[in-house]
């Protein structure tokens, strides 16, 4: 089993593509900026090359860490010293016998979709709380993160 880095690559894109959708001004984009004391003056004045490659390397990290959330055979691997060359033939029989199991968009999305409810929702709340932000807010940014985790797992998951 090897790491895929055309599948991160495209669940990081992604998760641009559907936070040009989410925030998009006639979906959540008015309610997010509203719940986030933003305006058109603070978005224009910000540096969009930086802010959008930033968000790519951070979309990057955590499709690389979701391989390890969605994908059950890591943990096979993990086992046995992440090299297959020095397992015993028990692992190339298991591997054979089940190494694309639970292998699809549909697994790695219900992951994903569970890693943004345990892990994006309780951090971007607890942020919010202390921050001072609404409900709006952290509903808003918590349902964009359980998508996009739920998008990006179901790629990585999926992609052979």
């Amino acid at each position: 089993m090897e790491i895929n880095f055309l599948a991160i690559i495209a669940a990081a894109i992604s998760a641009l593509v559907v936070g040009f959708v989410w925030y998009n001004p006639k979906v959540f984009g008015n309610a997010w900026m509203q719940a986030a004391d933003m305006s058109e003056e603070k978005i224009k004045g910000g540096n969009m090359t930086k802010i959008f490659g930033l968000a790519l390397f951070f979309a990057f990290l955590l499709a690389f860490a979701l391989q390890f959330l969605t994908i059950h055979q890591t943990g096979a691997l993990g086992m046995i010293g992440g090299d297959p060359t020095k397992a015993l033939p028990s692992y190339e029989a298991f591997m054979a016998d089940y190494g694309n199991a639970f292998r699809t968009f549909k697994h790695g999305a219900l992951h994903g979709t569970i890693a943004g409810v345990l892990i994006a929702l309780p951090i971007i709340g607890t942020n919010a709380l202390f921050e001072r932000k609404s409900a709006k807010y952290i509903f808003i940014n918590s349902g964009y993160w359980i998508v996009t985790l739920a998008i990006m797992g179901g790629i990585v998951c999926g992609w052979k």
